[in-house]
């Protein structure tokens, strides 16, 4: 089971013009996979989702955390979860190091499940259970035309719930582009907005209040995240319920919005967070106080994952990586249903990685 190698590579999704939401223009969906070997042949894989940014960052962290592994049992994921961050405190362990260290828990768990052969689910102790999933994007940089489409192409999958992208200048264009979504896929679709950190709270407040009578189920991270007092003021006056948490890189944000009982759903992101165990952590106090798990972006872990807590609420759902794969997320009538197969249950297809030198 002892850790022998570990490889890099790079993988990009299609993309046919640059995307946007309030605060980020996104010219490529590029991803950064990490393959990790035992000596007995066992092979684990984990990947991050890496856009145009820092990729040398990135990949440096990696490769300087890797070096940690070699040796080590594949089982020993907080072991090694631990020596990271030690060594990780002098530049800090918060940002790209977190990154990286994640991304090495989730492939050591990759491996460890497929030596046991199991899937991850059933090893973490529970029975799998089809998780609802919401269709996401609706991006700022959308024609009208190009996001009615996509919300009616979600819909006609079996989607029961499409995310958009809100925080334009005026928040009156946003509030017409929900109604605009709403007619398209009618009453029985819910609709949520995600504002990616875009606003201030009185522009979000205005266009909380305008937007429930259209009928949206929550307003995720209207403003920054660390303004806590913030969204206590929305909490408490808004009439709509908020969601955030991808852009932490521990709980300790999610205790302070809970101490301010400012947040209706937690939406951890397991590569920010660090890996596996500090997702659960999360979910747990989240759970504590009776607050829904939604996670971000990662269907294909957090699928799995869903089904191993009490607290989980969802999905997110994007199809970049799917033509990627051997072994993409099944839906069905708008629920994920997570693998049988052992390990997280797929991986990428060789000929669209390019190794990292």
């Amino acid at each position: 089971m002892k850790i022998e190698n570990f490889e890099l590579f790079t993988a990009k999704a299609k993309l046919n013009k640059p995307i946007a939401d309030a605060t980020h223009t996104l010219t490529e969906i590029s991803f950064i996979v990490v393959r990790i070997y035992t000596k007995s042949g066992t092979m684990g894989e984990a990947y991050l989702l890496s856009f145009q940014y820092s990729p040398q960052a990135i990949i440096g962290a990696l490769k300087d955390q890797g070096q940690y592994l070699i040796g080590e049992d594949v089982c020993n994921t907080v072991k090694v979860y631990t020596a990271l961050n030690h060594t990780n405190e002098y530049f800090g362990n918060e940002g790209i190091n977190r990154w990286a260290q994640a991304a090495y828990n989730i492939a050591m768990w990759d491996a460890w499940c497929k030596i046991l052969k199991q899937p991850i689910w059933k090893v973490l102790g529970n029975s799998a259970r089809k998780i609802p999933a919401y269709g996401s994007g609706g991006w700022i940089s959308y024609s009208i035309d190009e996001l009615v489409d996509e919300v009616k192409g979600y819909a006609a999958r079996g989607f029961k719930s499409v995310k958009i992208k809100v925080g334009k200048p005026d928040w009156r264009e946003d509030l017409e582009r929900l109604q605009i979504v709403r007619e398209a896929v009618g009453p029985s679709i819910k609709i949520m907005m995600d504002a990616n950190q875009g606003m201030n709270v009185p522009d979000a407040l205005a266009l909380a209040r305008a937007a429930r009578n259209i009928g949206i189920q929550w307003f995720e991270e209207p403003i920054d995240h660390a303004d806590y007092e913030g969204y206590s003021i929305l909490r408490n006056q808004a009439g709509i319920s908020l969601a955030m948490g991808e852009r932490e890189y521990s709980a300790t944000p999610l205790r302070e919005l809970l101490k301010r009982n400012a947040l209706d759903i937690w939406q951890p992101d397991i590569l920010r967070l660090g890996g596996v165990e500090a997702w659960r952590n999360s979910a747990a106090l989240a759970g504590a106080y009776n607050v829904p798990v939604l996670p971000h972006y990662y269907k294909d872990y957090d699928v799995p994952l869903l089904s191993t807590i009490p607290n989980g609420a969802g999905t997110e759902s994007f199809d970049w990586i799917d033509p990627l794969i051997d072994n993409p997320v099944k839906f069905d009538d708008g629920f994920a249903v997570p693998h049988d197969v052992p390990g997280w249950g797929f991986t990428f297809k060789d000929e669209f990685l390019t190794a990292v030198k």
